[in-house]
């Protein structure tokens, strides 16, 4: 997918899209289609909404999808836990730790405004390929899954 004149193209069909939310909306209705093959089941998850953005659940883990268009970026983002009032040294070094190698693609950052620790990926929507938007996916729905809990019953 390449952005030529503000407009994203799905390489893997050659469908242009003149934002990056309409691009994201086809892979979301295309990442239904495998998962409904996969599970022999009618599965939909909602596109986009108007501020350009939409949730799926994993396990315990809800992984929010956002496109903020007007810097053509993708971020996915699953609040884990608030930030406890205790341990919060130990805490913030645990989460550097599990960035080194535990988190793929996605890392833990805290959210300022709410104090929530929280599991992203962020990238420019500018050359994404479907298979990368669904690595992307996988990536924090799998990382939020197996994390979430562990943090939760160790710090809080």
């Amino acid at each position: 997918m390449t952005e030529m004149n503000n407009r994203y193209v799905d390489r893997e069909t050659g469908t242009e899209h003149p934002t990056a939310v309409g691009l994201i909306n086809e892979f979301i209705k295309r990442f239904s289609q495998k998962v409904s093959e996969a599970t022999d089941q009618s599965v939909m998850f909602d596109p986009l909404d108007d501020s350009g953005y939409t949730s799926v659940n994993r396990g315990s883990a809800t992984i929010g999808i956002n496109v903020i268009e007007e810097q053509g970026v993708l971020l996915f983002l699953s609040r884990i836990m608030k930030v406890p009032q205790e341990r919060k040294t130990e805490l913030y070094r645990h989460l550097l730790e599990l960035n080194f190698l535990a988190t793929s693609d996605g890392a833990f950052a805290i959210e300022k405004e709410t104090d929530t620790v929280c599991l992203r990926a962020l990238r420019s929507v500018d050359g994404l390929d479907y298979a990368e938007f669904e690595d992307m996916l996988h990536t924090v729905a799998t990382v939020a899954d197996e994390w979430d809990d562990k943090l939760i019953e160790e710090f809080v």
